[in-house]
């Protein structure tokens, strides 16, 4: 595997990352709120604050890990940071000409 697969392969386990680390900790901490409401009979309070709580960390996860997905790219050199292979750009595009009317 050479370098630039290798390095677009580990930014989409960071992307992946992302998303799984919000929903773990919204979802988590709400059931966490909902079973201790049960429990406590403190019937939406509980589940309110941890469910708030979930998301804080949800966000905190994500800004850490786009901070940490962000100093990978730094270290690499700017002629050599990811560039989606096989996709021209708009200006490269080659286009059949418009059909008249």
């Amino acid at each position: 595997m050479d370098k630039e697969t290798k390095r677009a392969a580990i930014q989409m386990a960071y992307a992946s990352s992302i998303g799984i680390s919000m929903v773990i900790a919204i979802f988590g901490c709400l059931f966490l709120g909902v079973w201790l409401d049960r429990k406590l009979g403190t019937d939406p309070y509980l589940t309110l604050l941890f469910l708030l709580m979930g998301i804080v960390a949800g966000f905190r996860n994500m800004v850490l890990l786009i901070k940490r997905s962000g100093t990978d790219l730094k270290s690499v050199p700017k002629n050599k940071q990811p560039v989606t292979k096989g996709v021209p750009s708009e200006a490269n595009r080659k286009r059949p000409p418009p059909e008249k009317a």
